[in-house]
């Protein structure tokens, strides 16, 4: 059975008949956890080798987990700085700060693969325009250039540890003050004027960047669909212009900034038809069933199959993570990034 490209989620902190029956069907292909899924590290990693065998080839499983404000596992786990803060030691030494950001980006994907996770949705690559609530110090920076370093830095810790890396969300959800979970945001600006969100992706894709997700946000200069449905943004920009060979995720297509596109039936075919390979339908049971009922994809695409399954763990999980230098090296400099003043420039700085 290959893996489907539907991406859903489960109800509780273990498996239920209905959930079972749901991650049997041949149209899903990976799961997304919540915080609602976890209790503790020993919990989590009964819940995803339980997951894993109600099939073969196992059900890729995925979770939101950033750092700062969103990471949902947080109990046994580390406490993961937000993007911030980390951009800010990057303007005080260049250097450090790349260093720290690739031992936080391994630090997060070894806890993760410690528990059975295949991958975490990060690093966010949007740009802090200082207008996006939803984005925020999720952000690694304004500038450009310091993002996309310091998320290539980030991408290659979590490849240290045998996770492959989602940047999002594409094209840029940072100039943009509506939040997409609960709105249909809309950004006028012109593609030539969006060159800056864009250059990030321009240099992970050059370093072999797995995933993209791409955003609920309309840029109707470019199209009128949002992102995450435009085959104009997937297509002919994202794997056509520059280039992209990886898995594409769309955002969440239960979210408000999907909604005004279609029942979710439509929503799904206008996703996968614009390029994207994975369609993630969570927090809507009825939603998953409607789909699972009447979405008719065709045949599966070998090309396609091949990008989701580049996004499985890969290598053997860490054994005895707690004790190894690394970790404690980098959980003890977790502490003292969190316990840092914030960067106070001078006028003359400014």
């Amino acid at each position: 059975m290959s893996l489907g490209p539907l991406m859903v989620d489960i109800a509780g902190t273990e498996l239920t008949p209905d959930d079972i029956e749901i991650l049997a069907h041949p149209l899903v292909g990976s799961v997304l956890l919540f915080t609602r899924n976890y209790r503790s590290p020993e919990q989590v990693a009964t819940l995803t080798a339980a997951i894993r065998a109600v099939r073969a080839p196992h059900l890729l499983i995925a979770v939101d987990h950033e750092g700062g404000r969103v990471q949902r596992f947080r109990e046994g786990f580390t406490k993961l700085p937000a993007s911030r803060p980390l951009g800010r030691r990057f303007e005080e030494d260049r250097r450090d700060g790349l260093g720290l950001t690739r031992s936080v980006g391994w630090l997060m994907a070894s806890e993760l693969r410690n528990v059975g996770v295949d991958f975490s949705f990060a690093p966010c690559v949007d740009l802090d325009y200082g207008v996006s609530e939803i984005i925020g110090d999720r952000s690694f920076h304004r500038d450009p250039e310091t993002v996309a370093s310091l998320a290539a830095a980030y991408m290659l810790g979590m490849r240290d540890a045998g996770m492959a890396a989602t940047a999002k969300h594409f094209p840029g959800h940072g100039a943009v003050v509506a939040d997409s979970h609960v709105a249909l945001p809309v950004d006028r600006r012109h593609l030539v004027d969006m060159e800056g969100d864009i250059r990030p992706y321009r240099l992970l894709i050059e370093n072999n960047l797995a995933a993209v997700m791409a955003a609920h946000v309309v840029y109707p200069a470019v199209d009128s669909l949002p992102a995450s449905l435009s085959r104009r943004w997937i297509t002919d920009i994202l794997r056509g212009e520059l280039g992209f060979h990886g898995c594409v995720f769309a955002d969440d297509l239960s979210m408000a900034g999907a909604v005004a596109f279609g029942d979710v039936v439509e929503r799904a075919r206008l996703s996968l038809a614009a390029g994207c390979d994975v369609l993630p339908i969570c927090n809507d049971r009825a939603a998953v069933s409607t789909v699972l009922d009447h979405f008719k994809p065709g045949v599966a695409d070998a090309a396609s199959q091949a990008r989701i399954v580049r996004m499985r763990a890969r290598g053997a999980a860490p054994v005895a993570l707690t004790a190894d230098p690394h970790w404690l090296e980098t959980v003890q400099r977790i502490v003292n990034l969190s316990a840092a003043p914030p960067l106070v420039l001078t006028e003359e700085q400014s």
